[in-house]
């Protein structure tokens, strides 16, 4: 009997990859013991700083359950948060809203990963960096991968810290700012935000050059 067609092929809902520790496994036989793992978060959002972390995990410690951070649950990123935060050596660091309305946001996301590899206890001898560009001033040699929280065990880890570092501010912002909801949606364009900075105008924390609060 002939099979379906559809047995021969890939699944139609097919889990997202999960990142590994092979690219480190392979940076460390080169000789590159401390590799980091550099991501941020806030990038498009139109209120509040861009914050970036950099981790190195501890090769014979690596918490179980590590993925990129946007497939994860608030809950499962506070919890490996915690866990991450008890096995690697962490740093974090952020850019603000002036700084980043005064250069641009790439710029701003750069220099906060710049930031967080020069916070690092000790210093990294490799930084992998999600995205396609590498941060100028990085206190090592380094590579930057597309899609790489979703390849690397180090990138997926700092995605995770600095997506939870940067929802805590936000929502400590909500206290001091209220009536915008930034605990509700960290300050991204959603409708409730738009329709708050109609009603209330912007605050101290809004980008200043993001549409739609740019001025032309």
């Amino acid at each position: 009997m002939k099979r379906h067609a559809l047995t021969d092929s890939l699944p139609l809902f097919e889990e997202a990859p999960r990142p590994t520790f092979l690219i480190e496994e392979g940076l460390m036989r080169d000789g590159y013991e401390m590799v980091c793992g550099l991501d941020e978060a806030g990038r498009g959002p139109l209120a509040g700083p861009v914050v970036a972390s950099a981790v190195i995990l501890d090769p014979h410690n690596i918490p179980d359950g590590l993925h990129d951070s946007k497939q994860l649950t608030a809950a499962r990123r506070e919890h490996l948060f915690e866990l991450i935060l008890a096995s690697a050596e962490v740093a974090v660091a952020s850019v603000s809203p002036a700084e980043i309305d005064r250069t641009n946001i790439l710029r701003a996301s750069l220099e906060a990963m710049r930031r967080a590899a020069l916070s690092l206890h000790r210093r990294p001898h490799f930084a992998l960096i999600d995205g396609r560009d590498v941060a100028p001033g990085l206190p090592c040699p380094a590579k930057a991968l597309i899609k790489g929280d979703a390849r690397s065990l180090s990138i997926s880890a700092a995605s995770i810290v600095a997506k939870v570092t940067r929802d805590r501010i936000m929502s400590a912002a909500g206290k001091t700012f209220p009536g915008y909801g930034f605990e509700l949606h960290a300050g991204y364009g959603t409708q409730v935000h738009r329709d708050a900075i109609n009603a209330l105008g912007p605050c101290a924390i809004h980008r200043m050059t993001f549409r739609p609060l740019r001025k032309d």
